[in-house]
């Protein structure tokens, strides 16, 4: 777990890209790593690794080098079988759990040659945007399916529908004056900018379907009517028409509550990652679901709030399966993940190889 105690928050991947790189390189993977350096603005580009097998046939495993911002040095300790940070930063197991598991994947089949060849896909810029996914040229790509090990939850639980994500930003732009002198001559964007957000409905809007608004900024002093405030938001659907909905709802609440304050307001909307349910006869499903099964767990196939690199793979045409990495809390302090946990994905990435050998 030292790859825990290395920084690589989205856009500064350049030593655990490194780090992991030479850690295979050590074993005899050779590894290589593409441009998306550049447009994924990230600190480092996507590693392949490649161990061939007995056959023709590749299966893809994929983990992501960053993670969310990290406040202060990352100390991790082991209590009672269980990885965590000693400080309050978050513990970086996601995705790091799956980036090492993936690594002892490759030094158990280096020397044993696996009966299917390991394709080992390390992506960055994941936290922000799946950027390195979108950079990832899958034509290259030997397998025909794969597993990205990075659902923060039970081992035996598979993701099987991700929402769509929309992304809202709005800039409130009204007129500067003395708070204490001309106030009447002022027109608050702040003001506006909490309109329209006491306007939305906000929180879980039915079982399918989140909306939030997670950044306001506006204002230079207290003695200034504000003239201009930033709103961040965002809404989530498994049905993507649902997730559409809820985002236009929340531009109508920008543009009413900008004409009630005689303010105007810039709004911008896109689509960050687009949602998936896997067709019936996905191949990767159904090799999880029996490489669960052949481990001792009862395959659970369940819904997820938050995209992976599955949401672009699938989107691209790849079939894709989001799988568990084992961690809980994931983004938080109280990040944590316990070793058994890690074993058991570790085996049950053996058993997805046995698996894709016997289709």
């Amino acid at each position: 777990m030292l790859l825990c105690e290395i920084p690589s928050p989205t856009g500064s991947e350049r030593a655990i890209a490194d780090a992991v790189a030479a850690e295979l390189a050590e074993i005899g993977v050779l590894v290589t790593e593409d441009d998306a350096a550049g447009p994924a603005r990230a600190g480092a580009g996507n590693l392949v690794a490649r161990v061939p097998g007995e056959s023709d046939e590749w299966v893809m495993f994929c983990a992501h080098l960053d993670t969310v911002p990290v406040r202060g040095e990352i100390e991790v300790v082991l209590e009672d079988g269980v990885y965590r940070t000693a400080g309050d930063t978050t513990l970086g197991a996601d995705d790091k759990t799956g980036v090492a598991v993936l690594v002892e994947l490759a030094a158990r089949h280096f020397d044993r040659m696996p009966p299917v060849g390991l394709e080992l896909v390390f992506t960055v810029a994941e936290e922000d945007g799946l950027r390195g996914a979108g950079e990832l040229d899958l034509g290259a790509l030997r397998s025909s399916y794969g597993f990205v090990l990075d659902h923060a939850g039970p081992v035996e639980e598979i993701a099987v529908a991700s929402p769509t994500y929309e992304r809202l930003v709005a800039e409130f732009i009204g007129v500067e004056a003395h708070a204490g002198i001309r106030p009447e001559d002022g027109r608050s964007a702040i003001a506006a900018a909490a309109a329209a957000v006491n306007e939305m409905r906000l929180g879980r809007l039915d079982p399918e379907t989140t909306a939030n608004v997670g950044v306001v900024k506006g204002g230079t002093a207290a003695n200034v009517v504000p003239g201009r405030c930033r709103i961040e938001a965002e809404s989530r659907g498994i049905d993507p028409e649902g997730a559409a909905a809820a985002i236009g709802a929340m531009v109508d609440a920008c543009t009413w509550a900008a004409g009630e304050h005689n303010c105007d307001v810039d709004v911008e909307v896109s689509e960050v990652f687009r949602g998936y349910r896997p067709r019936p006869g996905s191949v990767a499903l159904a090799v999880a679901k029996r490489a669960l099964a052949g481990r001792g767990h009862d395959p659970r196939e369940v819904t997820t709030g938050g995209g992976s690199d599955v949401n672009v793979l699938r989107a691209a045409g790849f079939d894709a399966i989001l799988i568990a990495n084992g961690a809980e809390a994931n983004h938080t302090s109280e990040e944590s993940v316990a070793a058994e946990r890690m074993v058991a994905m570790l085996d049950v990435c053996e058993e997805i190889i046995v698996q894709a050998a016997e289709r």
